[in-house]
């Protein structure tokens, strides 16, 4: 940690001779205050005109409460995706979320348990709102350990729709682009088609998308044109299981 710091010194050396006047200025306003400089956390990368975030998470996850609000399930299964989302969520609906590795959280209206994405423990047809997010893009790349599994994505797929119920609605968020290829051992990045063959048999309720070629720009309902010229933008599919 103290070498980190350092580094993050180096890095923004020009701004150290503001830094020291302002942390005076503010010591000799507020002496009430114990206030070393050993102790200072500079943060000169937040000095920006505008705010970032990370597009992706927050345009997915607020796209998906939106869908389960107005959806309208009893309760959620969650499938490995941000844990943020769960738990925010949980605040006005009842869902367990499943990881590989059993997030330790405790919540009104949260359960959490460890699942195994590529054998998971529900009956066939059972689950009747089901969300995995920015998840199956990963399995079978090796990133967090698991064996090497070229087809790993594709036999998640088929262990959501296994499980899910007829009527029931499954929410799946993955990296889309106009050309599908793969970051190894990053992620894999889909276009239009091989998502909708990944899930062939279900309906597609709703297709929206974030492209980072149009200044990140959210579409809800948009259409499969719609990906041209993306690199990395993000799909968000609701699927339906026919009755």
């Amino acid at each position: 940690m103290v070498l980190n710091k350092w580094l993050y010194l180096l890095r923004y050396v020009g701004k150290l001779p503001a830094f020291f006047f302002e942390y005076y200025k503010f010591k000799k306003g507020a002496p009430e205050w114990p206030c070393r400089l050993i102790d200072a956390l500079p943060m000169f990368h937040e000095r920006t005109a505008v705010m970032s975030f990370d597009e992706h998470y927050v345009y997915h996850m607020g796209w998906a409460a939106r869908v389960l609000r107005e959806i309208s399930p009893e309760q959620h299964i969650d499938i490995s995706s941000s844990i943020v989302f769960s738990a925010i969520t949980s605040a006005f609906l009842s869902i367990n979320h499943y990881d590989y590795r059993t997030p330790m959280l405790k919540l009104d209206g949260l359960g959490c348990g460890n699942q195994d994405l590529l054998n998971l423990r529900f009956e066939n047809s059972s689950i009747n709102s089901l969300s995995c997010m920015h998840v199956i893009e990963h399995v079978g790349l090796g990133r967090y350990g698991e064996p090497i599994n070229a087809h790993g994505d594709r036999e998640a797929a088929k262990e959501l729709m296994r499980v899910l119920a007829p009527g029931g609605h499954l929410i799946i968020v993955v990296p889309l682009a106009e050309r599908a290829h793969v970051r190894f051992n990053g992620h894999r990045i889909y276009d239009y088609r091989r998502v909708t063959e990944l899930f062939r048999g279900l309906d597609i309720i709703e297709f929206s998308f974030l492209n980072e070629r149009k200044n990140n720009t959210f579409t809800r309902n948009a259409e499969a044109k719609d990906i041209v010229g993306s690199r990395y933008g993000c799909g968000c599919f609701l699927f339906k299981m026919s009755l």
